[in-house]
């Protein structure tokens, strides 16, 4: 396992050469420490966790790694499924002016036919989603005041990486002098 900057964990998955509607997550409060802690998952790309946390109002700092190769059947059972509440993707900026506007009018035309017709927001979402050709999103489950079950679970599966991400997060956090983060 190798920690990094958990952006390098975010640009692996805007990367992968998988369907981008597979991937699916679990996110909340770090336990005992200040932050967050996300799973990335995806059957074929595995399962990646990152712990981040906001440094201030206009800067996050975080670190990651690749905890699965796979995402099995036990570690997939720990993600939500596709009828779940919440929704998450990973956007990448258009490369110029033309991708933009194509983007752009494919996204209208999106808008214009869930307009028109009638459908639910899961499938709304994933229209929009496909029309911006994020790489990844899905289904999340996400407490921004606590810690799903599901997340408390992976961290158990994952203890080593937990506890090398903690240390590493726990390091950033003390050079950077923030205390108990921006909140």
């Amino acid at each position: 396992m190798r920690i990094r900057e958990w952006q390098d964990i975010v640009e692996d998955v805007v990367k992968n050469d998988t369907d981008p509607d597979d991937w699916r997550a679990v996110g909340g409060t770090r336990a005992g420490g200040v932050g967050e802690d996300l799973y990335l998952g995806h059957p074929r790309a595995g399962v990646y966790h990152l712990k981040t946390y906001a440094k201030n109002p206009y800067e996050v700092k975080g670190v990651g790694a690749k905890v699965a190769r796979k995402l099995d059947e036990e570690i997939g059972s720990y993600l939500p499924e596709h009828e779940s509440g919440g929704r998450f993707a990973v956007q990448r900026a258009p490369e110029d002016e033309d991708d933009a506007e194509s983007k752009a009018r494919h996204l209208e035309e999106v808008v214009k036919a869930h307009a028109d017709a009638p459908t639910t927001p899961n499938d709304f979402f994933d229209d929009v989603m496909e029309a911006l050709e994020s790489p990844a999103f899905g289904p999340m489950e996400y407490d921004q005041y606590g810690r799903p079950d599901s997340a408390e679970e992976l961290s158990e599966r994952f203890e080593e990486a937990e506890e090398l991400l903690n240390a590493e997060l726990d390091d950033l956090i003390d050079d950077d002098s923030v205390g108990r983060g921006f909140q």
